[in-house]
């Protein structure tokens, strides 16, 4: 009894040539293969995004982008590394107020793979339009589905299943392109360090605080009274007394009228 392995074909292709079969084979089926790849132009894409520290916590980084919003990386990998002035510095080594930039180069090359199966046998049974079993190189019989409109070269002549006849030695090519679009993408962060702050100006005097010992205040001097003014040398007691001996007369005057009225 034959035992009949059956593989489908996987993928959708462009079929290219003439003849094209859907190969079911499995096991160690005697199927030749080829493949090949075919590159087209490759396009770049660069795209740049400024940014500036805000905060630095452990592994998490907070930076103000261009457009003023906020953005918060979370667990940023302590291997990721930011080119400034030079040295390579990691998460830790951030500060606020830094400036980042990252520079992402996306590069696009589509490809074509081409596979091709060839398949040369003799048949040993034949079930238009749906199946044809093949005697192989090695004796063995293997069962191919055939694909709708699928044409076949026997003794340089091309037919269709319906021609398939026991005995006929046949081969048929499978050729499969399959687009593919390769995408590179690679992203270089640099940064800068936060500016200086700015010289005062030229012309603006520099106030110099010089520090001096502070010697205490001498108390106050206390005010004396002040001594009677003495009489100049010119001047004498007598007018002093005349005074005197007029108020005694006025006085003997007056006791002199008043024993009188009395």
């Amino acid at each position: 009894m034959t035992t009949r392995n059956t593989q489908t074909a996987t993928g959708l292709g462009i079929a290219v040539g003439a003849l094209c079969l859907t190969l079911t084979l499995s096991g160690n089926a005697q199927v030749q293969t080829d493949t090949t790849t075919s590159s087209g132009q490759a396009t770049k894409q660069v795209t740049v995004e400024h940014a500036t520290v805000v905060a630095v916590s452990g592994n998490d980084l907070v930076v103000k982008m261009a457009d003023g919003t906020l953005k918060h990386f979370a667990n940023v990998p302590d291997s990721a590394r930011v080119s400034v002035n030079g040295q390579q510095l990691g998460i830790h080594d951030l500060k606020p107020g830094m400036t980042l930039q990252r520079t992402i180069t996306t590069t696009t090359i589509p490809k074509v793979i081409t596979t091709t199966k060839s398949v040369t046998g003799t048949v040993f049974y034949v079930q238009p339009p749906l199946t044809v079993i093949l005697t192989m190189e090695d004796g063995k019989n293997k069962e191919f589905k055939i694909p709708k409109g699928q044409k076949f070269e026997v003794n340089g002549q091309m037919t269709d299943a319906w021609g398939l006849q026991k005995g006929m030695k046949v081969s048929a090519t499978q050729v499969i392109e399959q687009p593919e679009t390769v995408v590179a993408r690679n992203a270089k962060l640099t940064g800068q360090m936060p500016p200086p702050p700015p010289p005062p100006p030229a012309d603006v005097p520099i106030l110099v605080v010089v520090a001096m010992p502070v010697v205490p205040a001498a108390p106050a001097p206390t005010v004396a009274e002040a001594a009677p003014a003495p009489l100049p040398k010119t001047g004498s007691e007598l007018p002093l007394l005349g005074l005197l001996g007029a108020l005694s007369l006025l006085s003997g005057l007056g006791m002199k009228m008043i024993r009188k009225i009395a």
